[in-house]
């Protein structure tokens, strides 16, 4: 039988217990590395995600972390590597979604906050934990949205930044940690059919119609984009964004 492409390999998902996180730790569990998840809640479900990582023969973990605490989530890393003794891979994958207009009188304001410390500071934090332990070959991958560079409805501002920043971290860490051998990539993602936007969702028709398959992702289809990014055929990958977005930027 042919060795698995990330077999020896550790892995940490941050924000796996559902969704686009929960697919693609299967996924790199089924390409052989063992894959540690990192969830705010959801202990159940996270359980689950760890039962089937473990059904592809490699360790499997969850961690409960609220990645808007950034010493919670560095605190990921540690945990990580008390349980595999390693980290290869980094999938920040765990965001918050808040929509509100500027002008907003009834804004709130703790929650635009929050999305702030989670989608940015928890990033960083967890992303600069992980390359104090990561080795030549260690790749990162952080989830981002069309958004970025795209804002078709009202009240996605304050979201769009910080998937903007997310992008532009990309960019700046592959400059960081290139001499180190460690390739850092972002991955563009426009309407996929998850727990947070399902395809049947009110505004689904709008979505579909807005890309040039019309129809939604599939989580797994995310996943199948990111085991390419930590795998070993884009080794000459880094500082990129790749979309998976069904059209949407077309």
């Amino acid at each position: 039988m042919a060795e698995k492409a990330l077999a020896g390999k550790a892995a940490l998902v941050t924000g796996g217990s559902r969704g686009i996180g929960a697919a693609t730790a299967v996924r790199l569990a089924r390409d052989g590395a063992d894959v540690a998840i990192g969830c705010r809640s959801s202990a159940e479900q996270a359980e689950d995600v760890v039962k089937a990582i473990e059904k592809f023969g490699v360790r499997g973990a969850a961690f409960v972390a609220d990645q808007s605490d950034s010493e919670q989530a560095a605190g990921l890393v540690d945990s990580v590597m008390d349980a595999f003794g390693r980290l290869d891979i980094l999938i920040n994958n765990a965001a918050v979604f808040v929509t509100g207009t500027i002008d907003a009188e009834d804004a709130d304001i703790a929650s635009f906050d929050r999305q702030l410390a989670a989608n940015i500071r928890g990033v960083a934090a967890t992303t600069r934990a992980a390359v104090r332990v990561m080795g030549e070959g260690g790749r990162i991958v952080s989830m981002s949205s069309t958004a970025a560079d795209r804002t078709p409805f009202r009240g996605l501002g304050d979201y769009a930044a910080t998937k903007a920043a997310v992008d532009a971290y990309t960019r700046g860490w592959a400059r960081d940690l290139g001499p180190r051998g460690i390739l850092v990539n972002s991955v563009q993602v426009s309407s996929i059919s998850t727990d947070m936007n399902p395809d049947l969702g009110a505004f689904a028709d709008t979505q579909r119609s807005m890309n040039t398959l019309s129809r939604f992702g599939r989580p797994e289809e995310v996943a199948g984009a990111i085991s390419f990014l930590v795998g070993p055929d884009a080794t000459f990958v880094t500082g990129a964004t790749l979309l998976v977005d069904g059209g949407f930027m077309a």
